[in-house]
């Protein structure tokens, strides 16, 4: 018996039910309504459309109404609205939205595929814009394009920074327009972590996208062509692209009575049934459930939506189909760049208080020594108990899609995050590594989940350095020319072994390299060796693309945009430049540090004025080649990121403009101070804390070390009880037990002329010492005890103030190395 089944709304949900439908049941009537003129297209391509990637409108059609007709006998009704479901006469009533015809179609079975629509805010003055568009179809489409070829448009406004968004800020780009992303998030890609898309953020501005995050519209004026943004300030603009998100169609739903869920999606059951099971919902319209955590959520992608639709046919016609929800697996092109994710973030984790674990990997996309390789950033996150994988991320010039395909597959198949290290991939040199970058994060997670080690993440390194705890960074000092931890000390891990005595015992360590597999290797023999420590996780790369929100981070300037340099793409001209050869350095493959280990080397031995260029897979090479031209006070002619490559033109020494004399082979100090605090005099002390806290404020990383009678300033006033020899009681009687006792250096008067000082101070409203030495701690000065001078006076480590670290010559010498001033007090 043959049954009558209506499916309202087609492209990826509906177009795919259709086609299921027939194939498995030549007897059913099988009717399509479609408001629009287009049934069956590419709408992921509509963007690539705009920006000419694709040079052909034909080529995002997939199926037309007659082609469907005549292939899968199915009716297409086109320009055709489904006005309302009457669920007890089993009838759906439309009406033709060219002709304005009303008639009704009796059905058995609906299939509603109506997707979503873009949101569009009741912002004022935008209902008078002339300018504005959003995307969702193929009418859109033709509208945005044609008002680009038809207009000389010189900027576009994108509002949202999500993956429609962002594609079309690419694509506009690409038509030559300036182009301003604002998002009132504090990133873009909000299902991306934060530290994974900074990098995304740098390489978007390196291809002259400007970036208002924080930011909001809060009117348009002039009919679209100016904003005023919720910063105060105000922007012209000749387009403005609306991308803040969609909710789903749920007009027709909604009047029909049908259950809603979360956001106003229509409720489904695995089978895809709603509330009214002859009535079946599928694609951006539904609510689903997360796969891994099991909260219902919404996901508009195309996957989904085309596995609902055949599910939802199968079910129709007695097969057993359950759709158990999804990973919401998901990928973006951002010019040179992809960004690929699948399962739960770790913001997502957070906020269900579900215990998990992160590891940050930077491996090469294939060999290393095969032309083209190119990092990829990869996220892993799990749970360090049961190994469940909850969610990957990935970003890289080319390989991010495959890593994420294969991890998304294992979480569906349920292998556990250590599990990744035995699954056997494809590999060549041109296409991976005999250990892949998926097998790399299995076996990273199985040192977790073993405990060989324990990992101190990005967002805990300066909370973990004002705590107290000592960063060994383990790189070759030539390496942190191009950036590092703020308060580090530089131990080369080949010299590790060798310098065990300079390592302060009892105090909590943490261990960084480049990218995280050298840190590794140093924690494990730390930890070997007694000492508590930790390994940043992902190195100083991952801690570097937090920069901005590291207290300062290593101070790498943000890339200009490409605008900002000159036509010809140098500063000074070959003439310039006195005839001298250039030379080429290729660093393709190599993975960070070692592009700028090689500039490093090839630098040393050329003559001054002289160029290198230099050409780096590596994106993060773009602002390392920026620090590391400013510390050596040699001159970045240029920087270039296209074709999958960063391209730099580095000439030795410094341009003519900015020589002021420094010998360009020194490294540029970092403006830090450091202080040797000798004295334990309360006058000498607060002046001390005084410019220690001023000089913080502007930003310098201030280092004291305390040693001898200075010691005394660090005393606590009550301190725990601590075994101690004869000898060193009597000095601990001797000396001032904390700052209250500190005595003036003149006048002193047994003790009045410290009491009248501090009353002074009180009434002049100066911060008293203890409040000094607590705002120092606060902005993030750090305070070093002399191990050998409180061995000598007998002084323990119980009995400092909190806050304080503890180090030898060789931990002052790394600080003041860095510093531009350094004062003994």
């Amino acid at each position: 018996m043959s049954r009558t089944i209506v499916i309202i709304g087609g492209v990826a949900g509906g177009a795919s039910a259709a086609a299921r439908l027939r194939r498995l049941n030549e007897e059913d009537r099988i009717i399509m309504i479609e408001r629009g003129e287009h049934v069956s297209f590419a709408n992921c391509g509509l963007p690539y459309y705009i920006g000419e990637t694709i040079d052909s409108r034909d080529k995002l059609f997939l199926q037309t109404p007659a082609g469907i007709q005549a292939r899968f006998n199915i009716e297409v009704k086109v320009f055709t609205e489904a006005t309302e479901i009457d669920r007890e006469r089993k009838e759906v009533h439309c009406r033709n939205v060219t002709t304005g015809e009303v008639f009704q179609i009796p059905y058995d079975i609906v299939v509603l595929s109506p997707g979503a629509k873009p949101i569009v805010p009741p912002i004022p003055g935008i209902a008078d814009a002339k300018n504005l568009f959003t995307l969702r179809n193929i009418p859109d489409t033709d509208r945005i394009k044609d008002y680009v070829d038809t207009n000389s448009l010189r900027h576009a406004t994108v509002i949202g920074a999500g993956f429609i968004g962002l594609e079309m800020a690419e694509n506009l780009r690409e038509r030559g327009l300036a182009v301003t992303v604002i998002d009132r998030g504090q990133q873009i890609l909000n299902p991306l972590d934060l530290e994974m898309v900074r990098p995304l953020e740098a390489h978007m501005r390196l291809h002259g996208v400007e970036l208002r995050l924080n930011e909001g519209v809060e009117a348009f004026e002039e009919q679209g062509r100016l904003l005023r943004l919720s910063s105060g300030n105000q922007m012209k603009t000749d387009i403005v692209i609306m991308a803040i998100g969609v909710s789903p169609e749920n007009d027709l739903a909604r009047s029909s009575g049908l259950a809603l869920g979360v956001r106003g999606a229509v409720k489904v059951n695995a089978s895809l049934q709603t509330s009214d099971p002859a009535i079946y919902a599928v694609g951006d319209v539904i609510e689903v459930k997360d796969r891994v955590q099991g909260f219902d959520t919404m996901v508009s992608l195309a996957w989904g939506a085309n596995r609902q639709g055949r599910l939802a046919a199968d079910h129709i016609n007695g097969r057993e189909a359950s759709y158990t929800g999804a990973l919401g697996t998901a990928i973006i092109k951002i010019f040179d760049l992809t960004a690929a994710l699948t399962g739960n973030n770790e913001k997502t984790l957070k906020s269900l208080g579900v215990p998990y674990e992160a590891v940050h990997i930077h491996p090469n996309s294939h060999a290393g020594y095969y032309p083209g390789a190119a990092p990829i950033a990869l996220k892993l996150l799990f749970n360090p108990q049961t190994g469940v994988i909850y969610g990957a991320q990935a970003v890289g010039s080319s390989g991010a899609d495959k890593r994420i395909d294969v991890i998304a597959t294992a979480i569906r198949s349920k292998l556990r995050a250590d599990e990744l290290a035995d699954l056997e991939l494809a590999y060549a040199p041109p296409y991976s590594s005999a250990k892949d970058p998926v097998n790399m994060a299995g076996y990273v997670a199985s040192n977790v989940m073993e405990g060989l080690v324990r990992n101190l993440q990005w967002h805990e390194v300066d909370e973990f350095t004002r705590g107290g705890g000592l960063i060994i960074d383990v790189r070759d000092k030539a390496e942190r020319l191009a950036g590092y931890i703020p308060g580090s000390v530089n131990i080369p891990l080949s010299e590790l072994r060798d310098r065990l005595t300079e390592i302060p015992g009892g105090k909590e360590i943490a261990v960084s390299c480049q990218v995280g597999l050298r840190g590794y290797i140093a924690a494990r023999m730390l930890s070997q060796y007694g000492y508590p420590v930790r390994n940043v996780d992902g190195g100083y790369k991952t801690y570097a693309a937090m920069a901005e929100e590291n207290s300062g981070g290593s101070g790498e300037p943000e890339a200009p945009a490409l605008a900002d340099l000159p036509p010809d793409g140098t500063v000074n001209s070959q003439e310039q430049l006195n005839a001298k050869p250039r030379l080429v350095l290729d660093a393709c493959g190599l993975q960070c540090p070692g592009p700028i280990l090689k500039v490093y080397e090839t630098v040393k031995s050329m003559e001054e004025g002289q160029q290198v260029e230099i050409s780096a897979t590596d994106f993060g090479f773009a602002a390392d080649i920026r620090q590391w031209c400013s510390k050596t006070h040699n001159t970045l002619e240029s920087v270039d990121v296209s074709g999958g490559r960063v391209k730099a033109l580095v000439r030795k020494g410094q341009s003519p403009a900015d020589v002021s004399g420094l010998q360009t082979e020194q490294a540029l100090p970092s403006g830090g101070t450091t202080m040797i605090v000798f004295s334990g005099d309360l006058d000498k002390s607060i002046a001390s804390f005084i410019i220690a806290t001023g000089a913080a404020a502007m930003g310098k990383q201030v280092t004291m070390f305390f040693t001898f009678w200075g010691l005394n300033v660090l005393r606590r006033g009550q301190p725990p009880k601590v075994s101690k020899s004869g000898l060193d009681r009597m000095f601990g009687k001797m000396m001032p037990q904390g700052t209250r006792k500190l005595p003036l250096s003149r006048m002193n008067m047994g003790g009045l002329g410290a009491k009248l000082i501090r009353y002074t101070m009180g009434r002049k409203n100066v911060d008293s010492l203890e409040k000094l030495m607590q705002g120092a701690l606060d902005a993030g000065v750090k305070l070093m005890a002399c191990t050998m001078s409180m061995d000598i006076m007998g002084i323990k480590q119980e009995e400092l103030i909190e806050g304080v670290d503890f180090g030898g010559v060789a931990s002052y010498l790394g600080a003041a190395e860095d510093s531009g001033v350094n004062l003994f007090i």
